[in-house]
C-alpha cells in the first residue's frame, strides 16, 4: 500500500498532467528574474556592523578633519639609465602631470617639479606624482579608472615606466580578477561536470538535464538577489557565490533525481509513475537537505559583515532556487523527455545496473568496510586527525596587496613606492582626545609617540593635525608594509598594547587606533568573537532536523561528529598549503601569512550544509530499506551500493566546480575553492564510503535509538512513498 503523496509527489502529479504549463510559468518566472537581475547594486566596500577601535576612530577623523575623504592614487615613473636632473626626465614628468590635471576626475596632481619635497627616490631614478581624485573614497574605482589607462597609455609610449597605485586602482584590480575568476569558474565547472555526468548516466542528453535545471536555477537566484539588493548592501563576491553554488547544488541535486527517475523506469513503471515516485523520495531527500545547507549557510548571516552576510545570501537564494526548479521544473522536463533520457549513449561509458545491494564495487567495499568496524574507524579517524594538526598554526587575517598575483602591477608599484619613498598608499592613523591636547602632558606625550615611531623603520612620513577647539590630534604615520602581514598586525598590535599606554599613561587622554593594518585587526577580532554562536547555532539546528528526519539522537550525533572530522581535516590542509606552502608552487597558488579571516567559518557553514547533503542521500536510502526489511546490515549495503556511484559522481561535479574557481588569481578564492573541493572529497571517500558504513555496522539497531521522552518530536517523513517491491531484484535500465 502506498503512503499519500506529500508536497514534492503532488507537484510532480501536476508536473506530469501539464508539463507545457509547467515550462511556460517558468518562462515567465526567468523573464521576469533576468528584469531584476539588471537592477542589482553591488558594492566593492567591505564593512562591519559593530563599532571597533577603528571605526570609533575613523567617525572623529570623518567629523573633525578631511584626511579619511580623500581618495589618492600614486604614480611612478621611473628610469634605469636616466635619473630626475637630466632633461627628458623633466618632460616626461610634466608631460604626466599636465594630462593627470587635465582629467576630470583629479583634484590635484603634485611631483618634484612643483618643489614638493620627498617625491624623488634616493638614486633618483624614480619621481612619485601625487594624485588625489575628486568625489568620496567610495568612488575610487570609478575615479581612478582614468587615471589608470593614462598610466598604461604612457607606459606603451615611451622610453620611460610608468606605475600606479591606490585603493582604486587596487580594488578595480580586485573586481577584474574577480570576474576573471567568475569566468574560469564557468569555463572549467561546465564542461568537466558535463563530462563527468555524461560517465555517471552514460548518455548525453541524461547528463544535459541537470545542467538545464542548474542554469534555470542560477537565473532565478540571479533575479532574487537582484531584488534582496534593494534593500541590503551586497559585496559584489555574491555574483561569484551565487554562481558557484547554483552550479554545484543545481547539478548534484537534479543528479540524484534523474537517476531515481531511472531507476523506476527499470522497475517497469510507467513515465510518469517514476517521475513521481522519483518526487516522493529523492526529490523529498534534496528537500531536506536543501533545508540543512540553508540552515548551516543562516550562520553567515549572524555575522556582522557584509562579505560573509553577501555570501550567505547568494548561497542560500542558489539552494532554494535549485529545490524550487528540482520540484517544479524537473519534473516537467523529464514528463516531456520520457525514455529519451537516455538517448545519445556513450558506448565506452559505464551503465548502471539496478540491483539489490547497488553495483558490485560498491558492494564490495561495503563489505570490506562493515567486516572490520573497528579497525575502519580507527584508520579512517586516524588520517583525518592527522590531516587536521596543522590547524593548529592557523592564523587569519585579510590578505591585502598580498592577495594578488605577484606579477600584478598594483603589487609592483606597491613594493616600489614602499621601497623608495617614505610616503605611500597605507597610514596608520591615530587619534589622540582629551580636554587639551596641546596641554604640556598630552603634547609632550604625543611628541614622545611621535619620536618613537619616526625611529621605527617600518614607518615613513609623520604628520600631526589638531582639531576641534584642541580637543583632538591625529597623527597620521606611513606604514611600509602590506598591512595583510603579521608585521604589521604585531605592529598595530604593540602600538595599542605596549607603546602608546606607556606614552600617555600620565595623561587623561583617549588614544585610538586606526587604519589599514588596524582595521584587518579589529575585523579578525569581531569574525572570531562571533565564530563560536555560530558553531552551537548551525550544529544545534542540524542536529534536531536531523532527528526528526531519522527518528534517532545516534544518526545525527554520527553526522556531526564525522563531519567536523572532515571539517578540521579541510582546515589542516588549507593552512598546509596556503600558509606553509606545501604544495602551493607546483598548483599555482599563492602562499600568504593568513588564511582569510571569512574563509573558516564559511567553510564551515557550506561544507557542513553540503556534508549534510550526502549524508542525507545515503541514509535515506539506508532507511527506506531498513524500514521495509528491518536489517541494519543489508540496508547499509543496499544504501551504499546504490548511492555509490551517484554520490561520487555528485563530489566529481563539485570538485570541478570549486576547483574552477580555485584557479583563478585571486587567493581569498583559491582558498575558498581548495576547500571545498577538499572537504568534498575527503566526505565522498573517507566519511561516506568508509566511517558511516563502519560506524552504521558497529551500531547495528543502536543506530535507530531514539528515547521514549522524545517521541513527540514531530515526524518528518523523507522516505514517501514506497512499495515492498522495491527491494526485489530490478531489471537493467531501460536504454533509448
Amino acid at each position: 500500500m502506498e503512503k499519500p503523496l506529500g508536497m514534492t509527489g503532488r507537484m510532480a502529479a501536476i508536473a506530469t498532467r501539464h508539463p507545457w504549463r509547467m515550462l511556460g510559468s517558468w518562462l515567465v518566472i526567468i523573464v521576469a528574474a533576468v528584469a531584476m537581475a539588471g537592477q542589482l547594486v553591488t558594492t566593492d566596500q567591505n564593512s562591519l556592523t559593530v563599532v571597533t577601535e577603528s571605526e570609533r576612530a575613523d567617525d572623529l577623523i570623518t567629523e573633525h578633519l578631511a584626511i579619511a575623504d580623500v581618495a589618492r592614487e600614486f604614480v611612478l615613473v621611473e628610469s634605469k639609465d636616466l635619473t630626475v636632473d637630466d632633461p627628458s626626465f623633466g618632460e616626461a614628468v610634466g608631460d604626466l602631470v599636465a594630462r593627470l590635471r587635465a582629467l576630470d576626475t583629479v583634484a590635484m596632481a603634485v611631483s618634484y617639479l612643483d618643489g614638493a619635497p620627498g617625491l624623488v627616490s634616493a638614486d633618483g631614478h624614480t619621481a612619485l606624482v601625487v594624485t588625489d581624485l575628486v568625489g568620496d573614497p567610495a568612488e575610487a574605482v570609478a575615479q581612478a579608472a582614468p587615471v589608470v589607462d593614462l598610466v598604461e597609455s604612457m607606459g606603451t609610449s615611451t622610453s620611460f615606466d610608468f606605475m600606479t597605485v591606490g585603493g582604486g586602482s587596487i580594488n578595480a584590480e580586485f573586481n577584474a580578477l574577480a570576474e576573471e575568476t567568475l569566468r574560469k569558474g564557468e569555463t572549467i565547472g561546465i564542461p568537466a561536470a558535463m563530462v563527468i555526468l555524461v560517465f555517471v548516466f552514460g548518455a548525453v542528453v541524461a547528463a544535459g538535464v541537470p545542467l538545464v535545471l542548474a542554469i534555470m536555477a542560477i537565473v532565478l537566484a540571479f533575479g532574487l538577489t537582484g531584488l534582496v539588493s534593494q534593500t541590503f548592501d551586497l559585496s559584489f563576491f555574491v555574483v561569484n557565490m551565487l554562481v558557484m553554488v547554483g552550479m554545484a547544488v543545481g547539478i548534484d541535486y537534479s543528479l540524484f533525481i534523474v537517476q531515481r527517475f531511472r531507476e523506476e523506469r527499470a522497475k517497469g513503471h510507467d513515465v510518469s509513475a517514476a517521475i513521481i515516485r522519483s518526487a516522493q523520495t529523492a526529490t523529498r531527500a534534496v528537500v531536506f537537505s536543501g533545508m540543512t545547507v540553508v540552515i548551516a549557510l543562516m550562520g553567515l548571516m549572524y555575522m556582522p559583515d557584509t562579505i560573509m552576510r553577501s555570501l550567505g545570501i547568494g548561497a542560500i537564494l542558489a539552494v532554494l532556487a535549485t529545490g524550487f526548479a528540482a520540484v517544479t521544473a524537473l519534473p516537467a522536463l523529464l514528463q516531456l523527455i520520457g525514455d529519451r533520457i537516455n538517448r545519445l549513449r556513450i558506448p565506452f561509458a559505464s551503465r548502471t545496473h539496478y540491483q539489490e545491494g547497488g553495483s558490485r564495487f560498491w558492494h564490495r567495499v561495503t563489505h570490506t568496510v562493515t567486516a572490520r568496524p573497528w579497525t575502519s574507524i580507527a584508520v579512517a579517524a586516524t588520517v583525518l586527525l592527522a590531516a587536521a594538526v596543522p590547524v593548529l598554526t592557523l592564523e587569519t587575517g585579510q590578505n591585502f596587496i598580498g592577495s594578488l598575483p605577484e606579477d600584478s602591477p598594483s603589487v609592483r608599484a606597491f613594493n616600489a613606492l614602499n621601497e623608495r619613498f617614505d610616503t605611500g598608499t597605507v597610514t596608520t592613523n591615530i587619534v589622540v582626545t582629551s580636554a587639551d591636547v596641546t596641554s604640556p602632558a598630552v603634547a609632550g606625550a604625543t611628541a614622545d609617540l611621535t619620536a618613537a615611531l619616526g625611529e621605527d623603520p617600518v614607518y615613513g612620513d609623520i604628520t600631526t593635525e589638531v582639531a576641534d577647539g584642541n580637543r583632538l590630534a591625529v597623527i597620521t604615520v606611513v606604514t611600509k608594509l602590506d598591512p595583510s602581514t603579521t608585521e604589521a598586525r604585531q605592529a598595530v598590535t604593540s602600538l595599542r598594547n605596549d607603546l602608546i599606554p606607556d606614552v600617555f599613561a600620565d595623561t587623561d587622554a583617549e588614544v585610538l587606533v586606526t587604519g589599514a593594518a588596524a582595521g584587518m585587526l579589529d575585523y579578525v577580532t569581531v569574525i572570531g568573537s562571533h565564530s563560536p554562536a555560530i558553531f552551537v547555532f548551525v550544529l544545534g539546528l542540524s542536529f534536531v532536523l536531523l532527528m526528526m528526519i531519522f527518528r534517532s539522537i545516534v544518526v545525527p550525533l554520527k553526522a556531526i561528529l564525522m563531519n567536523l572530522l572532515s571539517v578540521g581535516a579541510t582546515y589542516g590542509i588549507l593552512v598546509l598549503v596556503f600558509q606553509h606552502g606545501v604544495g602551493a608552487d607546483f598548483f599555482g597558488f599563492r602562499q600568504t601569512d593568513v588564511i582569510e579571516a571569512w574563509v573558516p567559518m564559511f567553510l564551515f557553514t557550506v561544507l557542513f550544509g553540503l556534508s549534510m547533503d550526502y549524508h542525507i542521500f545515503l541514509l535515506s536510502r539506508i532507511k527506506e530499506n531498513y524500514d521495509l526489511t528491518g536489517d541494519n546490515t543489508g540496508s547499509v549495503a543496499f544504501g551504499l551500493g546504490s548511492t555509490g556511484s551517484i554520490i561520487t559522481g555528485a563530489a566529481l561535479i563539485m570538485v570541478a566546480v570549486f576547483g574552477g574557481f580555485a584557479a583563478g588569481s585571486l587567493v581569498m578564492f583559491q582558498q575558498m575553492g581548495v576547500g571545498l573541493a577538499v572537504a568534498v572529497v575527503l566526505d565522498a571517500t573517507i566519511v561516506r564510503s568508509v566511517l558511516v558504513p563502519a560506524a552504521m555496522a558497529l551500531l547495528g539497531d543502536r543506530n535507530w535509538y531514539l528515547p521514549r521522552w522524545l517521541e513527540w518530536l514531530p515526524r518528518i517523513d523523507i522516505e514517501g512513498a514506497v512499495f515492498e517491491s522495491d527491494t526485489e531484484p530490478a531489471l537493467e535500465p531501460v536504454h533509448g
